[in-house]
């Protein structure tokens, strides 16, 4: 039943293969039993019951290796010298072969592999593995199918992109007729708001987003341009992390009282709402005032404007609407009692906050068109700030409550408690809650399961304003100091209190009331009568502004 291998010159000795192919001691001395108890070669060449001899030559002949198979032990093999008929058999072989069909070929070649060694299997697989492997980049376009040769390049980043670039003639080939760079690019510009900045003050955004015309560059200066902005990205974040930047100032020069207490800005103007009951439009780039709007018997508080309104809350209690363009009013809303403390509105909805208590929910069918929802009902003081998603509205209030109501239903549905003091104003994007307190710190709060995730701590004085984006939190306070703070490190446990303020600002001279951050600038509004534009992208190495001429140079203290 076994077939062993017969040593022709001397007596058996065991091989290194066998005692490896053994799973056990036992199963080692049972071969070495077999294998001794085998007589030499000799002695069955000169017996004439030499039947089993031709049987075991026969079975052997055909073959460059001979197999051994232990009972209940793997297959094991043992080289012999090849034989001059080898040569013809092989080729016999091959012609039958070829006369197969791939699943009798297959099948064949299965069963051939089976009675192999591990080592025969290693051969194998190296002889097989480059056969496996397909150039598809280059193999596509000879194809006709260059579009999905280059629809699989565009997912890479700009690492493996310079990497693919250096393959072969051929990928090059498709990465520059792909205007695979270009692509790139274009993918950061929509998905990175930094890279969007950047796409328009730099003004490479014309060369975006176009198909291939004579105005397009070729894909060697999208190449080129990438390394460009990646060293502006950096310079910027550098310009954050160290303070750097250039100020503009803008002198209210309110009449009676003084103080610009909320603003808005975006690439050509800056709204701003101001004690002195106005509201004043200027121009951001030469920081003129374009517009002044009266009509407010009290200061104005609140506002939020889009491209067709502009929406403010005043302490004479009423919110008004105002055409941007023209600066008429096309709507006064009287609900509240007290002063309209803070106001948000978006997809056809406006959330109004008082000082009586109350928050108000609105229906925008139109500017003129506005209609009160709901009236909330829950805070024990003056609800002093309002936010909202399509899911939760949120209310901070003077009683140190953060209160979370149903968008949909204008249901209450948690409290968030923490804050020592009443709470001046918060932020709400995503789960993430941040708030400002008169008990000068700063909280960041899970909305769902209301739990606290951070305190900040740093100011002196009530934190009145708050902003935050993906990377940073900055705050405003009474204390006159606008601080930055990493909000990364702020939301993990792990990292210290002290690495979190990255810096502080102090240029202020009165209590900081609003401001407003984007990836390139601050624009803050305070008691002090100026609104304060703090430039991160345009910084020189001595402070001043590239292409202007600032009032000033940059100031910043350490924390």
């Amino acid at each position: 039943k076994h077939l062993f291998l017969v040593d022709k010159t001397k007596d058996c000795s065991v091989p290194r293969s066998l005692w490896l192919g053994c799973s056990s001691v036992a199963e080692s001395l049972c071969a070495l039993r077999c294998l001794q108890s085998i007589p030499s070669s000799r002695a069955h060449n000169q017996t004439t019951s030499g039947m089993e001899s031709q049987s075991l030559v026969d079975d052997l002949s055909p073959k460059k290796n001979t197999v051994l198979k232990l009972s209940n032990g793997p297959v094991v093999s043992r080289k012999r010298p090849s034989e001059g008929n080898y040569e013809k058999e092989k080729e016999h072989c091959i012609a039958l072969f070829d006369q197969w069909s791939e699943a009798d070929q297959v099948e064949f070649v299965e069963r051939l592999i089976s009675r192999m060694c591990h080592y025969q299997h290693g051969h194998i697989n190296s002889y097989l593995k480059p056969m496996l492997q397909r150039d598809f980049i280059t193999a596509l376009p000879a194809q006709g199918l260059d579009h999905i040769a280059e629809n699989i390049l565009s997912f890479l980043d700009a690492r493996s992109l310079c990497s693919a670039e250096l393959v072969c003639k051929e990928w090059q080939r498709v990465i520059s007729e792909g205007m695979l760079w270009k692509k790139l690019i274009e993918r950061m510009v929509r998905t990175d708001p930094l890279w969007k900045g950047l796409s328009e003050r730099h003004q490479w955004e014309k060369y975006l987003f176009k198909n291939r015309t004579a105005e397009v560059p070729p894909n060697s200066y999208y190449h080129s341009l990438y390394p460009k902005i990646i060293q502006d990205i950096e310079t910027i974040e550098a310009n954050w992390r160290c303070g750097r930047h250039n100020l503009q100032r803008i002198q209210c020069r309110s009449e009676n009282s003084k103080g610009v207490y909320c603003l808005q800005y975006d690439d050509e103007k800056i709204i701003s709402g101001l004690r002195d009951n106005s509201i004043k439009i200027w121009d951001k780039q030469t920081l003129e005032c374009l517009k002044i709007l009266t009509g407010h018997t009290g200061s104005v508080l609140c506002l939020q404007y889009d491209e067709r309104v502009i929406v403010t809350g005043s302490s004479d209690s009423t919110v008004r609407v105002w055409e941007v363009t023209t600066g008429e009013v096309l709507n006064t809303l009287i609900h509240h009692n007290e002063a309209v403390l803070h106001l948000r509105f978006a997809n056809g909805l406006m959330v109004t906050c008082s000082k009586d208590r109350s928050i108000a929910v609105w229906d925008m069918a139109s500017p003129t068109d506005i209609s009160l929802r709901r009236v909330l009902v829950g805070h024990r003081a003056a609800v002093n700030v309002v936010d909202f998603d399509d899911k939760y509205i949120v209310s901070a209030s003077g009683d140190r409550t953060i209160k979370v109501w149903s968008t949909s239903t204008c249901e209450f549905v948690r409290t968030l408690n923490g804050h020592k003091r009443g709470i001046a104003c918060l932020q709400y994007r995503d789960r993430l809650v941040v708030s400002g307190s008169s008990d000068n710190t700063i909280r960041l709060w899970d909305i769902e399961c209301g739990a606290c995730l951070r305190v900040l701590e740093g100011h002196e004085e009530l934190v009145r304003c708050i902003r935050f984006d993906n990377k940073r939190i900055v705050s405003g306070a009474y204390d006159g100091k606008i601080k930055v703070w990493d909000l990364q490190a702020a939301l993990d446990p792990r990292a210290p209190a002290s690495t979190l303020c990255l810096r502080t600002l102090v240029e202020h001279s009165g209590r900081v009331f609003r401001l407003q951050f984007d990836e390139f600038q601050i624009i803050s509004s305070s008691h002090d009568d100026t609104i304060l534009i703090w430039d991160f992208l345009n910084v020189s190495t001595n402070g001043q502004s590239e292409g202007r001429s600032p009032s000033r140079t940059y100031t910043y203290i350490s924390r």
